[in-house]
């Protein structure tokens, strides 16, 4: 348990801003294969901000969340995981998904509400969710995920399932009572639970410091009596080191642990917003110089694990499953009507059929 409070506020960090290992720093364990799995993940998010913001600027789409400048922050954090571990997103950390395996066309899907989209065009855009990757869509209020992941995480300690549930928080949602709600009953019943707080400096239109008069975010896990963990939010190495940390802990009994990774939203909050007015742009040149992306392949090139041709080839991959994505998805039909009763329960009862029939029948009448 984190009792001395200035551990909270220590950034814990393994690459400087050039991307080259920080002389006392501890390397993760990654095989040379996996970073370039997470180096591929990262791009690819950064691949499909720009084009959902193309499609939605061209009204093919309507509304996008960018993760602009936070891909270390959720790639590194969903890079800890085990395929049975469970997600529970906020607006930005829908690239975990992807990660895990979820198919691009089916991610596109979603974006048109089609009936490719797994949950058939019943979630405004950016509301992802997957079965097949343990992802559960987050409903728009603010925080109310983490509660939702207290409550996976006891179900599964309960069950005696070794699983891990992790909760996704933007900074504004730190001052959310579901957030004070779910980390005290994640530290009273000391559940299988991890929180990860994206402190990208800003809700929204407001900065963090008129938020919140805490020296970190991090320090708040004293009040609940788990660690509280501060990372480079920019440095995909130490975003994986420290969660895969907590996330062994939680798996082993230890109980939940709460991490703020420091990072910056070079975007708008959505695409409906315009960060210019209300923040002076030249906020972001620093964090521009801390580019995650760029950080990261700085480093695979300093191991000899990354070059030019092989960016060009990465790239050129991408925008050719992109577009073949975004072509396939667009495609298909819109979700039928005679799908408005599906997944309501998971076995009809007799009523809900009674009404599948009497909507078959006011169908067949059109």
């Amino acid at each position: 348990m984190a009792t001395d409070t200035a551990l909270a506020c220590d950034l814990q960090r393994v690459l400087d801003a050039e991307g080259r290992k920080l002389p006392d720093a501890e390397l993760p364990d990654l095989s040379p294969e996996r970073m370039l799995q997470l180096y591929r993940a990262m791009v690819l998010m950064r691949a499909l901000d720009h084009r959902m913001l193309g499609l939605q600027r061209m009204g093919r789409i309507g509304f996008f969340g960018s993760a602009l400048g936070q891909e270390a922050s959720v790639i590194g954090s969903g890079a800890a995981l085990e395929p049975d571990d469970w997600v529970l997103p906020a607006l930005r950390e829908n690239g975990i998904m992807l990660l895990r395996g979820f198919p691009l066309d089916k991610y596109f899907a979603h974006m048109f509400g089609n009936a490719l989209d797994v949950m058939k065009g019943r979630m405004q855009p950016m509301h992802f969710s997957g079965r097949e990757v343990n992802q559960v869509s987050w409903s728009s209020c603010i925080a109310n995920q983490l509660p939702q992941a207290v409550g996976v995480a006891y179900a599964m300690k309960l069950k005696g399932h070794k699983k891990v549930a992790m909760g996704f928080i933007g900074d504004g949602g730190t001052s959310e009572p579901d957030f004070a709600n779910a980390l005290n009953f994640a530290g009273v019943w000391q559940v299988p639970a991890v929180f990860v707080i994206q402190n990208n400096q800003w809700a929204i239109s407001v900065p963090v410091e008129k938020q919140s008069a805490s020296r970190s975010l991090a320090i708040k896990a004293v009040a609940y009596g788990m660690p509280g963990v501060r990372v480079d939010g920019n440095d995909v190495l130490a975003v994986y080191r420290e969660v895969r940390k907590a996330v062994d802990r939680a798996r082993a009994g230890g109980g939940p642990t709460l991490l703020e990774l420091v990072t910056f939203r070079r975007g708008g909050h959505s695409s409906a917003d315009d960060p210019s007015r209300y923040r002076n742009e030249q906020d972001a040149e620093p964090w521009e110089r801390l580019d995650p992306v760029a950080r990261f392949r700085a480093f695979l090139e300093g191991q000899g694990l990354w070059d030019d041709a092989q960016e060009a080839a990465l790239e050129h991959e991408q925008r050719s499953a992109i577009s073949a994505a975004v072509k396939g998805a667009e495609q298909a039909p819109l979700p039928g009507p005679e799908t408005l009763l599906d997944d309501v329960y998971a076995v009809d009862p007799p009523v809900l059929d009674e009404q599948r029939a009497l909507l078959r029948d006011e169908l067949a009448q059109q």
